[in-house]
């Protein structure tokens, strides 16, 4: 089996939220909105950076983290909490100020926020990993960074429902008697009052956004590629929960996987790779390499270099930059991690013709159906509880009506086809499906509305300053 090789290469000193501030200038001429509007959308409205004392075993060990409120001129702040040993401040102001672009591309009445604590969660034990994150949730509490109605953290990079099941609680605790604690959170644990569907809203995201782009015949003439899922070949670079939902509903969908990239390197099949049996191998091996008829690539980066027609990079920002830009050969790239390519390299792609799908729109999935949980929270009760039979003793009676008119009777396969009345999961689904349709035809619109004088991810920013731009507007704060 033939090994690929390749030097990593990555851009030296590159802030991120610099980054996005030069992605959010480049929008911002083609808004009417003054200077002083723009500044104040563009700035991070609260930050704090913390440091507080943990005991680990036999020793006190200090832990650094931050959460940062980028925009209230909608509350509560939404955003996620990440643990990674590469959390710092100028990646938490980036992220936080993309969700909030991200929920007014997406119509969720939220501002942008991020949490992050400079950690390695897997040098923790589960009860020091508790420890930690029921701390820094009383940190939060004690200076009002988190709240129903002030700031709602998530799951991000190296968390989960776990942890959001320990902050819900600590919450709770220090709030007693407040009725809508659970809705301080999303992304918790279904028994806790999350919301199903929720694990793979993210990629189910980055599936719908890319299949609507797909289903455009004018779009897909620029690129020269047919439309449709069926058949296209693509490369998912990550495989944690958002890559492999998105590479699992591709691949259900009649899409050929052709690659997939993980920290210990990548794997490549021109004739396609099964997602599920990729999974169970790694599982058996601890690595995706040596897949059976695939190539080993031992350098993660070079997979994404391969032939295809879609890239969708789910990791982690700036994979792709300056220095490799040139070298990916995809038609498409749907951006379902935060920040993966660099302002360079979007120059770069946009030379070469290549449809960039922004993440501020691509990846919008979680923060959507994270909307859902907190209005269930909210509301305390559950999605399709009150009108599931009542929609199934209606579908019921018009098909026995018609059964009668006709004098055919249905299959048991069709009648509960049929008959049947939306679960959670069903609304939860048809809500991101409609949110991820009509929000890439608003991109759309303003795409086409610049005259080629922009890309795909300044049509979105163009979208979300003028949608943020006209909140700070009514709310009349400028005396």
């Amino acid at each position: 089996m033939e090994t690929v090789t390749a030097k990593p290469t990555q851009e030296a000193h590159y802030s991120f939220f610099k980054g996005v501030e030069r992605n959010f200038d480049k929008a911002a001429k083609f808004t009417r909105f003054e200077s002083g509007i723009l500044e104040q959308i563009k700035a991070c409205n609260s930050v704090y950076s913390m440091k507080f004392p943990v005991r680990i075993g036999d020793k006190i060990e200090v832990i650094e983290a931050f959460r940062v409120q980028h925009s209230h001129h909608k509350l509560p702040c939404k955003g996620g909490i990440r643990y990674s040993m590469d959390v710092n401040q100028d990646e938490v102001m980036a992220l936080a100020s993309l969700m909030t672009y991200k929920c007014a591309i997406v119509n969720v009445p939220f501002g942008g926020a991020k949490g992050g604590i400079k950690i390695n969660p897997k040098k923790y034990t589960a009860f020091e990993l508790e420890k930690i994150t029921r701390r820094y949730a009383s940190e939060l509490v004690k200076k009002n960074f988190i709240g129903p109605g002030m700031d709602v953290p998530a799951p991000d990079y190296g968390t989960g429902a776990r942890e959001m099941s320990w902050i819900v609680d600590t919450y709770a605790s220090l709030k007693p008697g407040e009725v809508d604690a659970l809705a301080c959170v999303t992304g918790k644990p279904v028994s806790q009052g999350g919301v199903r569907g929720r694990t793979e809203a993210t990629g189910l995201g980055v599936y719908y956004g890319i299949r609507e782009l797909c289903n455009v015949a004018e779009d897909m003439k620029k690129v020269g590629l047919s439309t449709g899922i069926e058949g296209k070949k693509v490369i998912v670079q990550g495989l944690g929960n958002v890559g492999y939902h998105a590479a699992k509903f591709f691949f259900d969908n009649g899409a050929i996987i052709v690659g997939l990239a993980e920290y210990e390197g990548g794997i490549y099949d021109e004739k396609g790779l099964d997602i599920y049996k990729v999974v169970e191998h790694r599982k058996a091996t601890g690595s995706i390499h040596n897949y059976p008829g695939a190539t080993n690539i031992k350098n993660s980066a070079e997979t994404m270099e391969q032939p295809c027609d879609i890239l969708i990079p789910a990791a982690l920002e700036n994979v792709i930059n300056g220095s490799n830009a040139s070298r990916i050969q995809a038609k498409i790239i749907g951006e379902a991690a935060n920040g993966p390519l660099t302002p360079d390299a979007d120059d770069i792609l946009n030379k070469k013709g290549v449809i960039v799908v922004p993440d501020m729109y691509l990846n919008a999935g979680g923060v959507t159906v994270s909307y859902f949980e907190w209005l269930k929270n909210l509301s305390h009760v559950r999605f399709g509880r009150m009108d599931k039979r009542f929609r199934e003793n209606q579908y019921g009676n018009i098909l026995h009506a018609l059964e009668n008119l006709t004098g055919k009777k249905a299959s048991d396969i069709e009648r509960n086809q049929l008959s049947h009345g939306p679960d959670e999961v069903d609304l939860v689904y048809s809500g991101l499906e409609d949110t991820m349709i009509g929000s890439y035809h608003e991109i759309r619109e303003a795409w086409l509305s610049l005259n080629g004088a922009a890309d795909m991810r300044t049509a979105a920013f163009t979208v979300a300053i003028n949608k943020v731009g006209v909140s700070y507007e009514e709310l009349g704060i400028f005396p």
